[in-house]
């Protein structure tokens, strides 16, 4: 048996908490880098490959945490890691816990707090990055929370992907994180229905992208002048294309007389509907925005 795995209490640099696909991706670029780690996952043969390179393998969460003053959390969702780590809070006190699981905002803030009440320095992140990308230099990852802990460890953990510190709310770099790929799944839904709608003429999706790609690439320089009118508040400033012509009712009922479902558009237009029924209609596409806001208001005070 390795030496690696019968002593996980040596002390290593840090201890990686979950070795999924990312977990193992980023155990895998601190060991490149000449880092010492200690593993632990939920199934232990997880962690064969990297013993194999030179991680130590600790047959519970204990003595993961206590194996090294950095503790680093890649599970699958927020009560995975309360599960986790609840039993091990003791074992924690003094170190620097790096949550790098997808969570919402809140649960990123509730992770915090029970960092700071068992005496634990806490650091969120968030992954903008497939597991292949880590080590690559072409992904980011945002951080929040605690400012020492962020220019501690940036060196060491560098070796990951760009970063950028959020400020020490520690759910800043969740909401980022999310609304980026709130973004980037709706972009993924419009082109799935426009390719759901160019298939009822026989078009095949692939020819659809060759369409779409250039399209949506050049529509993206759009976003720039967009926030500038969202940030001034001005939605009457000349030039923008107002929410009466941008009426996207025919896009709906081309879709349903394809036998497509129109949600995705839909969604879209009854943004528009509430806009021009509000009185704005004259107004720039842009003011949906305010609608958008508006609902998160109304749900918070309802709250």
């Amino acid at each position: 048996m390795p030496e690696s795995t019968r002593n996980p209490a040596q002390p290593t640099d840090v201890s990686m908490l979950g070795l999924g696909a990312m977990g193992r991706a980023l155990a895998t670029a601190l060991l490149d880098a000449g880092r010492s780690v200690t593993v632990w996952n939920r199934t232990p043969d997880r962690a064969a490959e990297l013993v194999a390179r030179g991680a130590r393998a600790a047959g519970s969460v204990g003595e993961a945490v206590a194996a090294s003053p950095v503790v680093v959390a890649c599970l699958l969702k927020y009560p995975s890691v309360r599960e986790t780590l609840d039993p091990a809070a003791e074992e924690l006190r003094g170190r620097t816990l790096v949550n790098l699981t997808t969570t919402t905002p809140n649960e990123s803030r509730a992770l915090a707090a029970w960092a700071a009440g068992h005496g634990v320095e806490y650091l969120d992140g968030a992954i903008m990055a497939v597991p292949a990308m880590i080590g690559s230099g072409e992904g980011q990852i945002f951080y929040s929370g605690s400012r020492t802990a962020y220019d501690t460890l940036r060196p060491a953990f560098g070796v990951w992907a760009a970063s950028e510190f959020h400020g020490e709310d520690a759910g800043r770099a969740s909401l980022v994180d999310l609304a980026m790929l709130s973004g980037m799944y709706q972009m993924f839904a419009g082109f799935l229905h426009g390719a759901a709608m160019a298939a009822s003429a026989g078009m095949s999706a692939s020819e659809f992208a060759a369409r779409q790609t250039p399209f949506l690439s050049a529509m993206t320089q759009e976003f720039a002048g967009y926030a500038k009118v969202v940030d001034g508040g001005d939605y009457t400033v000349p030039g923008q294309q107002s929410l009466d012509f941008s009426d996207l009712s025919d896009l709906v009922r081309a879709s349903e007389e394809e036998g497509v479902d129109p949600s995705p558009i839909a969604a879209v237009q009854a943004l528009i509907s509430r806009q021009k029924e509000a009185g704005h209609g004259a107004e720039g596409f842009a003011r949906i925005y305010e609608g958008l806001r508006a609902a998160g208001s109304a749900e918070e005070d309802a709250a």
